[in-house]
């Protein structure tokens, strides 16, 4: 059976402290990609709807989960038929307590999983919470549904994301992004190696754009399970990438390399230590 899915990693620039205006421009994107080509799913950066760089301004613009934005983007999956991921500032029931999220959304205008960026950079710190679960979950991609995994930002960066991701038995790991200049080495040899040491496709989309401190490079990318670039956005402009991967690349990759029967727990007492 065909378990081969289009993706779509949108690189965009949102505007800071402006959501009306960045879901127009999601809105229209999202018409854009899917109207373009047959699309199952289409990815957008971290913290999209407001920007990155807005300390003291984030409590305004927090959103709960369901809430206007989530709904008007459940909305727009409804109309197209296709699964949207991407980021927001979210709170709970206590109004001073943040989150930097990833949520996906299904096809039926549901949320299908929400995840909170477990590790915090820099000034991130002072803002926001750390989320404290890591969980994969099921979708209706791929004719037999299909596992995926979120990410935020900089947990790319640590491979203990990942692999509790894949453990959990996703094939697919999507990440929301905005990594800044001047690292973008880092962030393509990242996304080749989650993808290579867990046998799973890894789909990145990466901001672009200037805020006061930081600068955006974009290079967001969807990467194979043997490592090869299918398909990124090399310049720092607005656009997207896109692939049709066939997932029973995952199975394949993994038969020949045996990394998950072969590991060894009981060896790795010490990566669960804080120090």
């Amino acid at each position: 059976m065909a378990r081969e899915i289009t993706v779509a990693t949108v690189q965009m620039e949102p505007l800071l402290d402006q959501m009306e205006e960045n879901l127009v421009k999601m809105s229209e994107f999202i018409t854009r990609v899917a109207t373009e080509q047959p699309v199952d799913l289409i990815i957008f950066p971290e913290l999209v709807t407001t920007g990155y760089e807005l300390g003291p301004r984030f409590p305004h613009l927090a959103q709960r989960i369901p809430g206007p934005t989530v709904n008007l983007l459940a909305q727009r999956a409804s109309e197209l038929g296709v699964h949207i991921a991407f980021g927001m500032v979210t709170k709970k029931d206590v109004e001073s307590i943040l989150y930097n999220t990833a949520v996906l959304i299904g096809p039926d205008g549901d949320v299908l999983c929400q995840y909170n960026k477990v590790h915090l950079r820099g000034e991130e710190q002072i803002t926001f919470r750390p989320g404290y679960q890591i969980k994969s979950c099921e979708t209706s991609l791929g004719d037999v549904g299909l596992n995926v995994g979120l990410m935020v930002g900089w947990d790319l960066a640590f491979p203990e994301t990942a692999r509790s991701l894949v453990m959990q038995g996703a094939e697919l790991l999507i990440v929301c992004a905005n990594w800044e200049e001047p690292h973008v080495e880092e962030w393509r040899v990242y996304l080749q190696a989650r993808a290579y040491e867990n046998a799973v496709f890894v789909a990145a989309a990466n901001r672009i754009g200037e805020e006061p401190s930081y600068t955006f490079f974009g290079q967001s990318a969807i990467v194979s399970p043997y490592g090869e670039i299918y398909a990124s956005a090399e310049e720092p402009s607005e656009g997207y990438a896109v692939a049709t991967i066939d997932m029973r690349e995952v199975r394949r990759r993994r038969e020949e390399t045996q990394v998950l029967q072969c590991r060894h727990p009981q060896a790795y007492r010490a990566v669960v230590k804080k120090y």
